[in-house]
């Protein structure tokens, strides 16, 4: 579906920054056997509204196409995202005084790594998430879930076994949905009147822009945040945002605390953030367009590496195949002609083909059998802990090549 006017403000006056071409949904990997049936490609285009600011896609793929076809995304099994999800949970549960047997609702809640740790905080705990793959692995692990997308019929549901919530979050979920408004209807009915929190945690589009993390952006994240507009599209609402937190993770995310207003007293945090976006001036059509040329510039590069090593006849393989990485191959074409395999520490992908390109997908354990010359390291926002669990690699020679935000070569460990 073609989306005319902005998601926030119902304005058609939209202008285009950003075209990345055609993709295949990034969490499409197919199996073996499905590779020679044909792929179906959207038009990847980012749009900015003039009466808002508001980001967002141009395209709208089908939720059930996104996420009811063997959806193979986990939550972070990093060191780095358990971490996060624990102080997310703790820190929430402290600064908003939750009390045992208070509910916590997670939308979007995959297998529930964010719901465990409210559930080791001694609250009662939903989780709702459309990919019955994942469902299933939820509640396998004692997270209760509902297999449902966020819908009148899940919050009766919820209303009926638990009543209200004092906690609703939703990570790397706000951005996924296409109809925003009766998204929060939802929420408000939900949500409990006066004490209950909706937190929201998205890849800030400031870094987006700063850090040229155009791989951040695929089929499932319809908008990039900003607060400005979210705050006036709020009020329509009766809710405000009473704090803003800034967190390193993909790449530099936001997690945005909103309540009915008056509940909460507004932290100094949301002003300061306001400042930063004005400052940054991410409305400018000029600043927009130029990130434009900055990530044709990147993806030139980026081809012209691993020709040259191809041509000097350099084993390079993909590390990692998180949904970022595959907007990365898919702009750049780098198929089985630049890259002999891709590596994950995700079960689900292993065995599979990358979506477009139909890189094979192998355990992370392959590069230390095989030994590459270069790792394309696709998941370049946990680069740290990646490389740091891959020092016999970097000591046999191997050479890892970071994308992002700048092509480079790591060569030892610092």
């Amino acid at each position: 579906m073609i989306l005319y006017k902005c998601r926030l403000c119902d304005k058609k006056n939209m202008f285009k920054f950003l075209d990345l071409g055609f993709h295949p949904p990034s969490d499409q990997f197919k199996k073996k056997k499905e590779i020679d049936f044909p792929t179906l490609y959207y038009p990847l285009k980012v749009y900015s509204c003039k009466s808002c600011g508001f980001k967002q896609l141009n395209y709208v793929v089908k939720p059930e196409i996104l996420y009811q076809q063997n959806y193979p995304y986990e939550s972070s099994l990093t060191i780095t995202g358990k971490k996060h999800w624990k102080e997310f949970a703790d820190s929430t549960v402290k600064d908003y005084n939750l009390a045992k047997n208070d509910l916590a609702v997670d939308i979007g809640s995959n297998t529930g790594v964010l719901l465990q740790s409210f559930k080791n905080n001694r609250l009662k705990i939903v989780g709702v998430d459309p990919a019955k793959n994942i469902c299933k692995i939820a509640n396998k692990k004692g997270i209760a879930t509902i297999n449902s997308f966020f819908d009148q019929k899940a919050v009766r549901k919820i209303l009926k076994i638990h009543g209200k919530a004092k906690i609703i979050t939703g990570t790397n979920v706000f951005a996924h949905v296409h109809d925003l408004k009766l998204f929060l209807k939802n929420i408000k009915k939900l949500i409990h009147e006066t004490q209950g929190v909706f937190v929201i945690e998205v890849p800030y589009f400031l870094n987006l822009v700063k850090n040229l993390e155009y791989d951040t952006i695929y089929h499932e994240h319809l908008s990039y945040i900003t607060v400005i507009p979210l705050i006036k599209f709020l009020r329509k609402f009766n809710l405000e945002v009473i704090d803003i937190q800034e967190k390193d993770i993909h790449g530099g995310s936001i997690r945005i605390f909103i309540s009915g207003k008056g509940n909460y007293k507004k932290k100094k945090s949301v002003n300061k953030i306001c400042k930063n976006e004005i400052k940054a001036k991410l409305n400018s059509k000029e600043i927009l367009l130029d990130f434009q040329k900055k990530v044709t510039k990147n993806r030139l590069y980026l081809i012209s590496l691993l020709t040259r090593l191809k041509k000097a006849n350099k084993n390079v393989v993909a590390l990692s195949a998180p949904a970022k990485g595959m907007t990365l191959l898919n702009y750049t074409k780098l198929d089985s002609d630049f890259l002999d395999y891709a590596t994950e520490k995700s079960k689900i992908k292993q065995g599979l083909l990358t979506p477009g390109v139909n890189i094979p997908v192998y355990s992370d354990q392959k590069i230390l059998k095989t030994k590459p010359d270069y790792a394309l390291l696709l998941a370049w926002n946990f680069s740290k802990e990646i490389i740091k669990n891959n020092t016999k690699y970097l000591k046999t020679g191997g050479k890892f090549i970071i994308p992002i935000p700048r092509v480079k070569i790591i060569k030892r460990v610092k």
